[in-house]
């Protein structure tokens, strides 16, 4: 055979229900011919290995262990050298549970080879293997049936194969559908026996009175489970009946919602869920650990059920054994549980981290208040240093308006420290300040332009302080590294009050930098951007908007104004 037709028939074979066929041939020849004989054992021993091949317990690739191996080889003895009617029968019932709970839900087409399967076992059960355990006579037209008609299922079944998707996904047994078709297979064979040995009619009359009898049975109970007359149903009082199981468990997660809400700490949170727990029926104690916590509510048992999830585990002690079911109940407590108590830690990490960045920038804001003033402080000295040459008329005057501001600022920036304070700034008139912070640094490189402003405005003077000490000295650093040579210190009037500019001639400030400006802390070697930062959420909160309005080689410039004015928020 070319390895091309080799290839095709091996995935031909490797087909479920060409499997299904050749294991339902090989048992209708050990069926028809003489069950006593040894070609009915070959043909028996031929099926069972095809139904090995077919089987839908066991994955192909599963390797068994000596027990299971064993048990196979003595069931295909068992089949074979003791072939009896009453055996042959129960196998038959344990194919049709197989086949009918392994029949698929989709197109009509996927069942046809399922149920052509299902409907061959039925009727060689009902029609040869059953008569002939019970020695009843079925009559030649039946015997010539089966012999010779009942093949036609299995036709139908390779018919099925040949039209089926070779991708089609192999399918898994129903555990509760193949026992409830044995249950009505077994009941159907006992009744027919019952009817037959009670009338003492003929075997076919007793096979069809039981059939009609199931069929009523079924469609009454299929009618009851869903009926049209406003009678709830066997199948809503079924389903209220295992939801009402649950409700327990339901109590539980609500009270362990309403604790989440009520308790911060994790501890105390796994303590109340605890306690809760105990309401439930079966549980009779609770041991847990979490972190650096332990406890324990209830009283302990022999049965001891340990579970683990995250930073939480548990050792559940219930009554009596903890059956399947409830083993699946008791992970989902814990693992409810785990997953509020992890939602508490990282609340509390939260919480811990908020606080610490509070600190730390409080902390970054303060330190930049005063290295304004020790830059203000080391101006001052570097006037009155003997070497200046300072007029001591004009230093004098100096100290006097600068010592007293020094003073004031420096009771702010410790005002500030103050946690039960207020936050405050304090306003003053524009021209006051303005008057103020010229005159204080008139012995620096600093050119000052005002144009006339609104009468009456008043200015937060903690802010502009603030702005003017930070823009000044990154300016005046520009300048001793000689990048600039003229800084202006601009105030305007706008739509919103007054508009406050610092400028200088420098290279403009690098693009990847100013993005960060009054958004995030930028680092470099100077330091520059994190006061921005800090005066940028000043401004900020107080109703203002600094930005950095042109940046180009030869006009840098920095514009605090208030945040309603137009083009406030650019930059």
């Amino acid at each position: 055979m070319p390895p091309t037709h080799a290839g095709a028939a091996a995935r031909w074979l490797r087909r479920p229900d060409v499997r299904l066929a050749a294991m339902l041939a090989a048992l209708h020849v050990a069926l028809t011919v003489d069950v006593d004989g040894a070609a009915s054992r070959a043909f028996l021993l031929a099926h069972f290995g095809l139904f090995l091949l077919w089987q839908p317990v066991w994955r192909g690739e599963r390797r068994l262990d000596p027990v299971q191996a064993a048990a196979l080889v003595g069931a295909a003895a068992l089949l074979a050298w003791w072939n009896d009617w009453g055996l042959l029968a129960l196998w038959l019932g344990l194919l049709i549970s197989l086949i009918g709970g392994n029949v698929p839900g989709g197109h009509w087409r996927d069942r046809v080879g399922t149920l052509a399967g299902t409907g061959y076992l039925l009727s060689m059960l009902l029609l040869w293997v059953v008569p002939n355990r019970f020695e009843a006579a079925i009559g030649a037209p039946a015997e010539v049936a089966v012999r010779f008609l009942l093949p036609a299922f299995i036709a139908v079944v390779c018919v099925s194969a040949a039209r089926a998707p070779e991708a089609r996904p192999r399918l898994a047994v129903d555990l509760v559908y193949s026992l409830l078709i044995f249950l009505l297979v077994a009941g159907l064979v006992l009744g027919t026996f019952f009817v037959q040995q009670v009338s003492h009619g003929s075997y076919p009359l007793a096979l069809a009175q039981t059939v009609l009898v199931l069929g009523a049975l079924l469609a009454l109970l299929s009618w009851l489970w869903d009926p049209r007359g406003g009678f709830a149903g066997i199948g809503q009082l079924l389903s209220r009946y295992f939801l009402s199981l649950g409700l327990p468990f339901e109590r539980w997660m609500m009270g362990l919602a309403s604790a989440a809400q009520v308790e911060t700490d994790p501890e105390r949170f796994v303590a109340a869920a605890v306690d809760r727990m105990l309401a439930l029926p079966w549980v009779a104690g609770v041991e847990w650990t979490a972190g650096a916590g332990h406890g324990f509510a209830g009283v302990r048992t022999v049965h001891a059920t340990p579970l683990a999830e995250g930073a939480l585990a548990l050792v559940v002690h219930t009554r009596t054994p903890p059956p399947p079911a409830l083993l699946l109940h008791l992970k989902l407590l814990c693992r409810l549980a785990a997953d509020y108590h992890d939602a508490k830690l990282r609340a509390q990490a939260q919480q811990r981290s908020a606080y610490l960045e509070a600190i730390h920038e409080t902390g970054s804001r303060l330190t930049h208040d005063v290295k304004n003033l020790l830059q203000s402080l080391r101006s001052l000295i570097a006037v009155a240093a003997p070497e200046a040459g300072t007029d001591p008329q004009a230093l004098r005057a100096l100290m006097q308006r600068q010592l007293p501001e020094i003073a004031r600022r420096l009771q702010v920036t410790l005002d500030k420290l103050d946690a039960q304070r207020p936050d405050r700034v304090a306003q003053v008139p524009v021209a006051q300040w303005w008057r103020g912070v010229s005159q204080r640094r008139a012995h620096e490189p600093v050119a000052f332009d005002a144009a006339p402003v609104p009468t009456g405005a008043t200015v937060p003077a903690d802010l502009f302080d603030s702005v003017v000490d930070n823009l000044l000295a990154n300016a005046l650093e520009k300048r001793r590294r000689g990048e600039c040579s003229r800084i202006v210190v601009s105030l305007q009037p706008c739509d919103g009050g007054v508009q406050l500019g610092v400028a200088d001639d420098g290279i403009a400030v690098p693009e990847a930098l100013a993005r960060h400006f009054f958004v995030a802390p930028v680092t470099s070697a100077s330091g520059l951007g994190i006061g921005l930062y800090q005066v940028g959420r000043l401004a900020a909160r107080l109703g203002w908007a600094l930005r950095l309005a042109v940046n180009r080689d030869g006009d840098v410039r920095f514009v605090l104004a208030p945040a309603s004015a137009p083009h406030a928020h650019a930059g």
